[in-house]
């Protein structure tokens, strides 16, 4: 399966104490690099978080965040501390008794006195829960998205490298033609230079031209790398690492083979392999 490093999913979810809201983010990066943006409240999850990511990614730069956004009727309450009030109001009321103009304390003096009234600690549990479910759900969207987009790109990859394979074949047919045409060349030069033809020196620069245009193994290397590239594609594990490497190894023979060129033939199938691989270089810098 061929997955793409650059996607985007979203889910959310509404209950009786409120919304929460999953967004994931990817591009393309050389490791694994989450982030998280996270409400204080689910603050606690982020490691668990990132277990789930390693264990359904393997490459890119990953952006999450999560909003929560709390209904009305469940935010937090208030708790009044019944103890420290009736003693805030005795000690009010003996201080008013040694006053001549006592001030009169009111309800609200009391409720502004520290550790008299205190917010209720709110219950996150649910929330918690249904964010680990809504983590999940998006992840695994996420990947939908990453396969779909990258098995999208198949068709490029294998439509280049058929026409890899045929440029590869081509020059193996031409190359007996070729160094024939090379032979005739040399022999034409020696007796238009009025040079006795010496068979050993013949042989010799016969032995020495085809030595240098001999590019039987970097063909073979084409073909095998071609053949590699194909078998990667239908593996399911991540390949993007791989496919790179192999780029690299298509790109060296194909620059071998147009400094060993001997023909304009030849040369013009160089460059179309080298566009070719650049072409698919491209697109598995993007593959997970």
């Amino acid at each position: 399966m061929i997955r793409s490093m650059t996607a985007f999913a979203r889910q959310d979810t509404q209950e009786d104490w409120g919304t929460l809201t999953c967004e994931i983010r990817t591009v393309n990066h050389r490791y694994l690099e989450p982030s998280f943006r996270l409400p204080e409240a689910l603050r606690e999850m982020e490691n668990s978080f990132r277990e789930q990511l390693r264990k359904q990614l393997r490459r890119g730069k990953v952006d999450v965040a999560i909003r929560l956004q709390a209904n009305e009727s469940a935010t937090q309450g208030f708790e009044i501390d019944e103890d420290v009030a009736s003693a805030v109001n005795e000690a009010a009321n003996h201080i008013n008794r040694m006053l001549d103009n006592p001030a009169h304390i009111s309800a609200l003096d009391i409720l502004r006195w520290p550790g008299v009234l205190a917010s209720s600690e709110q219950d996150f549990g649910p929330a918690r829960k249904a964010a680990g479910e809504l983590f999940e759900r998006t992840v695994s969207e996420l990947v939908a998205v990453r396969e779909r987009e990258g098995e999208r790109l198949r068709p490029l990859f294998e439509d280049r490298l058929a026409i890899m394979g045929e440029r590869v074949t081509e020059v193996r047919e031409r190359m007996p033609e070729l160094i024939r045409a090379q032979e005739e060349h040399l022999k034409t030069r020696f007796e238009q230079a009025k040079v006795e033809l010496d068979p050993d020196r013949v042989a010799q620069e016969m032995v020495m031209l085809a030595q240098k245009s001999d590019v039987a193994e970097e063909l073979d290397r084409l073909e095998a790398h071609i053949t590699e590239v194909s078998d990667t594609l239908q593996s399911d594990d991540a390949i993007g690492r791989r496919l790179d490497f192999l780029m690299q190894e298509l790109n060296r023979e194909a620059n071998t083979l147009s400094s060993k060129s001997i023909d304009a033939r030849v040369t013009r199938a160089a460059v179309d392999l080298k566009v070719l691989i650049e072409q698919m270089r491209e697109q598995v810098q993007n593959l997970e």
